[in-house]
């Protein structure tokens, strides 16, 4: 794999990642069924593309996350 594909893969994880959030926010802004909410393995997909653990982001993503796994619990 060259450094093109590698770089267009990354882009289309990071859009599927955005995608997803943009859905769930409208699912919550509509409220919608969060069941089909799917968020969940964000954090994990960003750094596996990007290597990026100093972004602030990524901390308010895994607390977004845990809460989404908690109220699929209940």
């Amino acid at each position: 794999m060259n450094n093109d594909d590698a770089a267009e893969i990354n882009t289309r994880i990071l859009h599927l990642i955005y995608t997803r959030y943009e859905h769930a926010l409208r699912a919550l802004e509509n409220n919608e069924d969060i069941k089909n909410i799917n968020i969940i393995g964000g954090v994990r997909a960003y750094l596996d593309s990007y290597s990026d653990y100093q972004n602030p982001l990524l901390e308010e993503m895994h607390k977004v996350e845990n809460m989404n796994k908690e109220l699929l619990s209940k």
